[in-house]
């Protein structure tokens, strides 16, 4: 990445958002796009026909065509690591040899969904899902948004070792009508594993004779889960290029296709895999996940926005910003490129948000009036999901709108407690209706703008190394051979934990 590259993106003027509008009668059309059952307006941003020419000639620079295709073909992109990235074969838009091996697991992971409708593990009302990180923000944010009135098990899904988490659980599940689903990638994870050890002992203690009898594992290391003592029937494997993160499309999709049935989870790898193509075959101009990568870095490296905040005017979407959380920051919060250098300029923004119309009494404030800048994208779903009077969906959606219309136009005063500046950009992500092929559609959106974004910040998106030194930390901690500073000695000793 050359310095050039950054100097003609940096180098662009910043007029109004209202004076781009006023100059160009096209603005609307030229930056909406519809893909999916999904509607997608980022005239409300920055964005301009220079921005995404300079754009496009970095994404040329940073080689994004090759960098794609290799993605698709399942070459390794993973460089840090050694490993292809093959999510997208999960969906059926990988390579020949990749969709084959995800069309065999899926298969696997149906008949065990088959056996299990059909009482061979006994009678089976709830589903106990422990997972941590991509293993359980998937299959929750899927359950929530599908699953309200159509699931066809109790489903809970724990994550937190806080022990708080699972006792709720049992106040509320049969423990003779329950299933324990255990979702670990290299199924060493401390966290889950203490929680699956301690749902196995309430089985036991209420009259469970084969607690393991009732486990499922969802794995990328069979091996291990059978020598925890899984039943390798009921083990479900996915492939080890297949990132936590990016891993609902694989076996961690488990309990939300067993909770909503089959064939909506196959709706979901369809809506997926149709934006996957929308991404691979449409010009930078009109692709979705890269005009949505382009507002990002315009933000954050023109105008130093060090956050992004993301508000899902629907109630079944209100998981939606913490699942985007790890998979912005931990893909993209990077601090050297894919070439082992200091990148030298921001990288990820710092992604938070919330559901409307609750944000709006707590949040808005800062948007509105703060010293910050922050681009804000909404997300809303045209057909509602309740039954009550249309007038409450009329107001949804009628904020929703008036929102970002507040942020660009704003409105001055003389009293400055009582001005907007106004010039603040928003997106809009519009759905015709929330259904598994419109959700799958939207995560893999997000999936491919990060990808756009790893790339042409030159970084690799696809590992997290981050994560690890906090955990061995807390490993040597454990078996009492880390020596820390003295205000963590301090806490451990208050703690009773030396």
């Amino acid at each position: 990445m050359t310095k050039a590259d950054w100097t003609t993106i940096e180098a662009l003027p910043s007029p109004r958002l209202e004076t781009l509008f006023a100059e160009d009668a096209a603005r609307l059309a030229s930056f909406s796009v519809d893909v999916a059952g999904l509607h997608f307006d980022w005239s409300k941003t920055h964005l301009t026909a220079d921005a995404v020419a300079a754009f496009t000639a970095l994404a040329k620079a940073q080689d994004l065509h090759g960098k794609r295709e290799a993605l698709f073909a399942g070459e390794i992109v993973n460089t840090s690591e050694g490993r292809a990235v093959t999510h997208v074969a999960e969906r059926g838009e990988g390579s020949t040899d990749d969709v084959a091996r995800a069309r065999v697991l899926h298969a696997r992971m149906r008949a065990l969904i088959d056996a299990i409708e059909a009482g061979a593990l006994g009678e089976i009302r709830h589903v106990l899902h422990v997972g941590i990180g991509g293993s359980a923000l998937g299959p929750n944010l899927l359950i929530d948004a599908l699953g309200r009135e159509d699931s066809r098990y109790e489903v809970a899904i724990v994550s937190n070792i806080d022990g708080a988490a699972l006792e709720e659980v049992f106040a509320k599940f049969d423990p003779t009508a329950t299933l324990l689903v255990i979702a670990s990638k290299t199924f060493t994870t401390k966290e889950t594993l203490t929680n699956a050890d301690s749902v196995l002992q309430w089985m036991g203690e209420h009259g469970v004779e084969d607690a393991y009898g009732r486990v499922v594992a969802l794995t990328a290391d069979p091996d291990k889960a059978v020598e925890w003592g899984v039943d390798e029937t009921r083990v479900l494997p996915f492939a080890e290029s297949v990132g936590g993160r990016y891993s609902l499309w694989s076996s961690i999709g488990f309990p939300a296709a067993l909770a909503l049935g089959w064939d909506t989870f196959e709706e979901l790898l369809d809506g997926a895999g149709e934006m996957d193509r929308h991404f691979r075959q449409t010009s930078l101009s009109q692709n979705a996940p890269v005009l949505a990568a382009f507002a990002d870095l315009y933000y954050t490296q023109v105008r130093s926005c060090e956050t992004r905040a993301t508000f899902a005017y629907d109630e079944r979407l209100r998981l939606l910003p913490s699942y985007l959380q790890q998979l912005e920051m931990e893909s993209n919060g990077k601090g050297a490129t894919i070439d082992g250098e200091a990148v030298g300029r921001p990288t990820a923004a710092i992604t938070w948000g919330g559901v409307g119309t609750d944000a709006q009494h707590a949040v808005f404030q800062l948007l509105h009036q703060g010293t910050h800048l922050v681009p804000v994208e909404f997300v809303a779903v045209i057909e509602p999901g309740d039954t009550l009077s249309e007038e409450h969906h009329r107001q949804l959606l009628l904020n929703a709108f008036a929102q970002g219309a507040a942020l660009m136009k704003g409105r001055p005063n003389d009293d400055l407690a009582r001005s907007y500046a106004g010039d603040r950009p928003s997106a809009t992500i519009l759905l015709e209706e929330l259904d598994a092929r419109t959700l799958g559609a939207l995560i893999a959106f997000y999936e491919q703008r990060v990808f756009v974004n790893g790339v042409l910040l030159g970084i690799n998106s696809f590992d997290q190394f981050g994560v690890e030194l906090g955990k061995e930390m807390a490993k040597a901690a454990d078996a009492g051979g880390q020596d820390f500073d003295v205000s963590t000695t301090d806490l451990i000793a208050r703690a009773g934990l030396a």
